[in-house]
């Protein structure tokens, strides 16, 4: 009932796309010390059916509104202890391509396949040891994309925060290492950040093997688009 009142709510105020829900599962005892997700109470569950079920909810009701849902943060940020917002680079040694919350996507993409994936900023060694998540293409070309067989909508967490500029990308590499790695929109709260993205993009372009990958991503977002009814003809 709740996500049937907040869904009505976005349509009526004109949202098209929540990045939400956030399906991270954060174990029952460990809320206070999972600085991202549990210390604020944005976990829907403590274990991965719990999260599943709740989550599944929360996407047939913004469904039934024609509202976009994104899960997050892909391959979870349920077991780290520092806010990837304000800390870095966040570490989660624990998580591997095998591991219960990275099942919760395969189960609710299953439940949705159109529903956008949102990407973390932490490093999952068990997966890729030298490149935060968002720029990993083990992470979102091999895992999400590979093993799990997602062909949607992939965006990056909030690439504009204080610590994506400290790992030594400037917001040029930032958009082009998110596309390279599988990414389809680079998200950024800086307003600045816009024009020296796309310059980048467009000088990687040059590249036939980038611009090809630069022409699938554009294709995703396209399609998503068509199918929210945002593309008029």
């Amino acid at each position: 009932a709740d996500a049937g009142a907040l869904a009505a709510a976005l349509q009526q105020a004109g949202v098209t796309l929540d990045l939400a829900p956030v399906v991270d599962v954060v174990p029952a005892g460990t809320e206070r010390a999972n600085a991202p997700i549990g210390f604020w109470g944005r976990q829907l569950g403590s274990d991965p059916a719990a999260v599943e079920h709740a989550a599944g909810l929360v996407l047939d009701a913004l469904a039934a509104h024609d509202v976009q849902p994104t899960l997050k943060h892909f391959p979870g940020l349920g077991l780290v202890t520092e806010n990837t917002d304000t800390s870095g680079p966040v570490r989660d040694a624990v998580t591997g391509a095998d591991s219960p919350q990275v099942d919760v996507y395969r189960t609710l993409l299953d439940h949705d396949p159109t529903a956008f994936v949102m990407v973390s900023s932490a490093t999952y060694p068990r997966i890729d040891p030298a490149n935060p998540a968002m720029y990993s293409s083990a992470v979102v070309d091999g895992l999400l994309r590979g093993t799990l067989g997602f062909d949607g909508v992939v965006i990056t967490d909030d690439v504009g925060k204080a610590i994506a500029a400290g790992m030594g990308r400037t917001p040029g590499e930032r958009a082009v290492d998110a596309v390279r790695a599988g990414g389809t929109l680079v998200l950024t709260d800086v307003q600045t950040d816009l024009g020296p993205m796309v310059d980048a993009l467009v000088a990687a372009a040059a590249d036939q093997e980038f611009a090809t990958r630069l022409d699938d991503a554009a294709r995703v977002a396209l399609v998503a688009k068509v199918r929210a009814g945002l593309l008029g003809g």
